[in-house]
């Protein structure tokens, strides 16, 4: 496992290319960036089955993803179980079946969640948020390091 002192992981994926849709990466970069004690970040374009190995020696997992709808600011959600969707490739999974196969694969004891905050513009090419999105990362941030907090 790639964890050796910290407990927590928060791993963002989307493509920071497609406005909206890089909110996770930029969460990542906005969570690195207060270099909080205890705490690995990682991002990527999506998820894929190597993720399984990459979370495993960790506590707590945040995934952190946008939503194109649903309720603003964010949703949070605990991971309890597989998430069905149909099959497991190896070019892209959900979080859930991740976190199954870092429990199956590796004997992984990790309390996994899914942060979803809410974009709106996906359709343009460009890294920048748009205002709505770039407010409710900030409110989420905000959760977040409140919840740091209960989980120490």
């Amino acid at each position: 496992m790639c964890n050796v002192n910290n407990n927590l992981l928060v791993f963002g994926y989307g493509n920071p290319a497609r406005g909206d849709d890089g909110i996770g990466p930029v969460f990542v970069e906005r969570v690195r960036a207060m270099n909080i004690r205890g705490v690995d970040t990682d991002s990527n374009y999506q998820l894929t089955v190597e993720d399984a190995y990459n979370i495993a020696g960790y506590q707590y997992v945040f995934f952190v993803d946008a939503l194109a709808s649903g309720d603003a600011p964010f949703t949070m959600l605990r991971i309890d179980g597989f998430e069905e969707s149909g099959s497991i490739s190896s070019h892209s999974v959900l979080p859930g079946e991740v976190v199954m196969l870092a429990k199956e694969l590796f004997h992984a004891e990790l309390d996994a969640y899914l942060l979803g905050i809410r974009g709106y513009c996906f359709e343009e090419f460009t890294e920048v948020l748009s205002a709505r999105a770039e407010d409710n990362l900030k409110i989420t941030l905000n959760f977040f390091v409140k919840k740091l907090e209960t989980l120490k």
